[in-house]
């Protein structure tokens, strides 16, 4: 995994600026903590930090390859599955390989297929390529958006990063937020819209799409997406080829020079990729590594509620005895994890989900002191039906995201004048049609079905996006690589058409994972009820936060003041955000996570010295 950077101009010459891309590539130093380098010709200009995962030698970015009269330049972040099937079909074609490395593969396919490239990938993946003779840049993103990035249209050029903090690098761009991007914040936020990138001008480039940019302009297209069709295997058959493909993605995955590892909680998911995993591992005469994460005193002060109904560290011991891999045990202190919500605001370079972000951070940095790349079961609730409100009658006729969540009672905590400038309800509701206007329709299928499609694509392109954003930034903050094997896009595309009444198989969530995985995986994981990612039950978090919150607004030079209603935030203090429990935001942000969350808007607009516009 890397970092990568770039800026593309007609009308004036690059090569004497060497200093703005260099800029930009030290604000990514982090996603690529082994190496870096830019790259400058009169129109284009590359900067790449890397994260050694592949032929160390071989795979040195940016890198260049002539054709003929033509040269060629790639800077990439991420990582291709089915690199050796490439090469194989390639080398038919005539091409030769100096090494092994994926980016050479990568750079080849575009040099034979062009843009068509981008259909024979299996992988996560953000690359620009640089085609000299042309004097054209391509940029592409993973079908499912794994790998991030960015890009705004300034002064005649086209600036990108991995991530936005990259983009503010440039001395074209400012920092500054309009209405579109307070509502981000204050009504979407934590999640955020597909192609928005919260500051004004800067937009995300949307997961299975594309851009070229020459002298004729900026061009965007879609190469992937969902696609509605009958679903005709029967049940056997199904889950076959759910084990088939999810064993393959996870054993395609362990594709590495360096030390990995599976992230484990003891529930179906993870428990499910470090299985297939371990199995391939034992057969190269090796043990899979494990890690789980658990904070300080949880053992004390866990409560069930509807959200989290068990702890992890009841079957995280069970479960790594009893598939036999080396197991780690990382506990998160609770003091740190609230002073972590800068560095992962940092990372994420916007507010974010709290110490749900927070705790994440902290784990994986623990994870990449001994490995450079994990697995995790990032994405299984979106493609199979985990989360409560995929079976909550009243989320599901709803007419708004399901984990969006008391959004009147939020709007108290504003200024008049914020509210009246960014429509909150009406921002809402046209995200919301507009999203439901994606949604791949299938002709003749009745109203439930239909709703429960629309259900599975609100999560699927929403829900889903925030939660990999969050997987990215907190790993990449301390240059470690997480791969997703659920979200495979042949596994995704699959699922995608079973009927709901197969997925919802014996009525409970995820019924045709676990049914699938009978047998497969240890029975106490298969008949776990499903518990997301963990989070503290320590009262010290919520006081450490409620007093940081408290000093913030009684300081008169805090940034958020001049948008919050000082009274409502004062009386959210005051009552300890009782109201707000357990969740105003998805299963996990209740009310400490309100006042992280307004914390951390406080320190990102001091932190990026914002200017509301």
């Amino acid at each position: 995994m890397c970092g990568i950077a770039g800026w593309v101009s007609f009308e004036e010459d690059l090569t004497h600026r060497s200093s703005i891309i260099a800029s930009m590539g030290e604000k990514l130093k982090n996603r690529g903590p082994d190496s870096w380098g830019i790259w400058l010709s009169p129109h284009c200009a590359f900067a790449q930090t890397r994260l050694i995962v592949i032929d160390p030698e071989g795979g040195v970015q940016p890198m260049i390859k002539e054709y003929g009269d033509k040269k060629y330049v790639i800077i990439y972040n991420g990582e291709l599955y089915n690199t050796e099937e490439i090469r194989h079909e390639l080398a038919l074609l005539g091409y030769t390989f100096k090494g092994h490395s994926d980016t050479e593969v990568l750079l080849t396919s575009y040099i034979e297929w062009g843009t068509e490239c981008v259909y024979k990938l299996n992988g996560i993946y953000a690359f620009a390529v640089w085609d000299e003779h042309e004097n054209r840049l391509f940029l592409s993103r993973d079908r499912l958006g794994v790998k991030p990035l960015f890009y705004t249209y300034k002064n005649g050029s086209l600036i990108f990063g991995s991530e936005i903090k990259a983009i503010l690098a440039h001395p074209y761009v400012q920092a500054e937020v309009d209405e579109e991007g307070l509502a981000e914040i204050f009504v979407m936020g934590p999640t955020r819209t597909p192609g928005v990138g919260v500051f004004r001008n800067i937009y995300e480039l949307k997961p299975g799409h594309f851009l070229t940019f020459s002298k004729s302009g900026v061009k965007i297209e879609k190469y992937w997406s969902l696609i509605s069709r009958e679903h005709e295997d029967d049940l056997d058959t199904t889950m076959e080829k759910i084990r088939f493909l999810l064993d393959d993605a996870s054993k395609r995955q362990l594709v590495s020079d360096v030390p990995l590892c599976s992230l484990l909680s003891g529930g179906l998911d993870s428990t499910a990729v470090s299985v297939f995993a371990n199995e391939k591992l034992k057969r190269l005469g090796s043990k899979l590594k494990t890690y789980s994460v658990d904070y300080i005193g949880n053992d004390k002060y866990f409560k069930p509620n509807q959200f989290q109904p068990n702890s992890d560290s009841d079957l995280v011991e069970i479960v790594s005895k009893e598939i036999n891999t080396n197991h780690n045990y990382v506990y998160v202190d609770n003091e740190e994890l609230a002073d972590a919500l800068i560095p992962a605001l940092y990372a994420r370079d916007l507010p974010g989900m709290a110490d749900v972000d927070s705790s994440l951070y902290l784990f994986l940095r623990e994870v990449k002191k001994d490995v450079k790349v994990a697995l995790s079961g990032e994405g299984a609730d979106e493609v199979f039906g985990g989360y409560p409100w995929f079976r909550n009658k009243s989320a599901i006729e709803a007419n708004t995201f399901p984990w969006i969540r008391m959004v009147e009672e939020r709007m108290k905590l504003l200024s008049p004048q914020v509210v009246k400038l960014i429509r909150p309800l009406e921002y809402l509701n046209d995200r919301y049609r507009e999203a439901l206007n994606e949604v791949p329709k299938l002709p003749g299928e009745d109203k439930e079905s239909a709703r429960m499609r629309e259900i599975f694509y609100l999560n699927q392109t929403r829900f889903l996006a925030m939660l990999l954003d969050r997987m990215d930034r907190m790993s990449m903050a301390s240059g470690l690589e997480v791969r997703v094997p659920f979200l495979d896009h042949r596994l995704v595309e699959y699922v995608w058409n079973i009927p709901w009444e197969m997925k919802n198989l014996h009525n409970r969530e995820k019924g045709l994972l676990r049914e699938s995985l009978k047998g497969y995986i240890p029975s106490v994981v298969v008949e776990r009820k499903k518990s997301p990612y963990p989070k503290t039950h320590n009262p010290v978090f919520r006081r450490k936060v409620k007093g940081w919150l408290q000093e913030i607004i009684d300081n008169p030079t805090s940034p958020i003041l001049q948008l919050i209603n000082r009274t409502e935030v004062q009386n959210l203090i005051d009552t300890d955000a009782r109201d707000y429990d357990p969740a105003w935001f998805s299963q996990l942000m209740g009310g400490p996570q309100l006042f992280a969350y307004l914390i951390q808007i406080n320190e990102w607009l001091l932190k990026y010295n914002i200017k509301i516009v």
